[in-house]
């Protein structure tokens, strides 16, 4: 009889990661996990001796699957915060509980929203954006300050309610919203 497959702990944090975006993350456990892998639940808690500890594993892999997502721009000569801000709500209408295991769980507690800014997985976001919008890099985190909170206030609704994504109307707000916080920081420079 052949030896049974080794179930790795990136096997373990992938599975969870697919539990958390098909199911939602309230529903990563030992045994859904378990069921990913074809296997007993022993493989699961070998590797990580909470469910908490998994669900945090998850949740970065989630974190960086989001990142990437937020970059992959459709049409980046239309501007890249604009795309990024546009990314940002369509990733929570595909992945709509990803974006509420990232946005809307405990797991995003503990951390203010100046903290998240400087946060090393938002470097390259905020990277792109000071190319596109020039200035110093305070000036690109204000920026990103009033279009992240425009987004998000979209992408919420979207994510728990039913409201209808008009890629038009938004990708609008949030030209207004972008050229505002453009203007805002335009008259602090002089």
């Amino acid at each position: 009889m052949p030896p049974k497959p080794k179930i790795t702990k990136d096997m373990v944090v992938d599975a969870a990661f697919e539990a958390a975006r098909e199911i939602g993350a309230e529903n990563i456990n030992a045994r859904t996990v378990a069921k990913k892998l074809n296997c007993s639940t022993q493989p699961v808690m070998y590797h990580f001796a909470t469910i908490e500890e998994l669900k945090k594993a998850a949740y970065a892999k989630a974190d960086f699957y989001h990142s990437e997502y937020l970059m992959n721009m459709e049409n980046p000569q239309e501007g890249v915060m604009l795309g990024i801000g546009l990314n940002y709500i369509r990733f929570a209408i595909e992945e709509p509980h990803l974006f509420r295991f990232l946005f809307q769980s405990n797991f995003f507690n503990g951390t203010t929203l100046l903290e998240m800014i400087d946060a090393e997985e938002l470097t390259p976001v905020l990277s792109a954006m000071q190319g596109a919008v020039g200035g110093s890099m305070e000036q690109v985190k204000e920026v990103f300050i009033t279009i992240f909170l425009f987004a998000h206030g979209y992408a919420s609704i979207i994510a728990n309610n039913t409201l209808e994504y008009d890629e038009e109307l938004i990708k609008s707000h949030l030209e207004r919203a972008y050229r505002g916080a453009i203007l805002a920081v335009q008259e602090e420079r002089k």
